[in-house]
């Protein structure tokens, strides 16, 4: 069964999200983040939802607030922001009876969903699919051009999926504090990694290379030929089965 809701992050911001909930009350959940600019309904997130939830996970997928339907301005994103919105994303499923939660996310979800974990204790396992998980600098978002008006005038605009959005300083500023290669060698939770060898935002070495960092402790999965956005139907449904059978070995359900 799908719900729709709504709930507030810490501004006081209405989130939109949509509920899975499984055919018996579960133990088990699961809290989905989407990618930069995308929004909760993209392909592979509602087809993963919906496996999970067949395996009998609780699962919320949610728009960030500036995003989809969620209240907010893109322009003040943050990924500290979103990462306590993933925090209260996951509050919603335990709140639903999990006792049990796993965060999951693509591209930019990915990178939210593992620094959340990494800060909030009553999540058990995380996994990242497409994902750039060991640095975050303008120059993989921005051209030199770009770059050169975000320093002079602390704001550029650009255009992704249809929309006009201003990205700030302030954006990467909070992304320096995050120092992620530390962050990945101390973090102790199950980890999984899903790339695409074909991805063409995030190139498949940035997976190689977390792995290197874990010292080998990251599971990683390497999908031939697909791309960023696993856009054929066979690569989104390796992504499924490679995710919800590594979080049932995580619950030991």
């Amino acid at each position: 069964m799908e719900e729709q809701i709504r709930f507030k992050n810490h501004d006081g911001e209405k989130l939109a999200g949509t509920l899975h909930l499984p055919d018996e009350p579960s133990q088990f959940g699961v809290v989905l983040g989407h990618c930069f600019t995308c929004t909760r309904h993209t392909t592979i997130l509602r087809e993963l939802a919906k496996d999970l939830t067949r395996e009998g996970f609780t699962v919320l997928r949610f728009d960030f607030s500036g995003n989809g339907q969620s209240e907010g301005e893109f322009s003040q994103s943050t990924y500290s922001k979103q990462v306590t919105e993933m925090q209260k994303a996951a509050g919603i499923v335990a709140a639903k009876g999990a006792s049990w939660i796993g965060m999951a996310g693509h591209s930019m979800g990915g990178l939210i969903s593992f620094l959340a974990a990494s800060q909030t204790p009553g999540v058990n396992a995380v996994c990242t699919i497409g994902s750039r998980i060991t640095a975050m600098k303008a120059t993989h978002f921005l051209s030199q051009t770009q770059r050169e008006i975000l320093k002079s005038t602390g704001e550029v605009s650009f255009t992704s999926r249809g929309r006009f959005l201003t990205i700030t300083k302030d954006f990467f500023s909070d992304a320096d504090q995050f120092e992620l290669q530390k962050i990945l060698q101390t973090f102790h939770k199950p980890l999984m990694i899903v790339h695409g060898d074909q991805d063409e935002i995030v190139p498949v070495k940035e997976a190689i290379k977390a792995r290197e960092i874990s010292n080998g402790s990251i599971k990683l999965e390497i999908i031939a030929d697909a791309d960023h956005m696993f856009s054929r139907e066979d690569h989104r449904e390796k992504v499924s089965l490679l995710v919800v059978d590594w979080f049932i070995e995580q619950t030991e359900m």
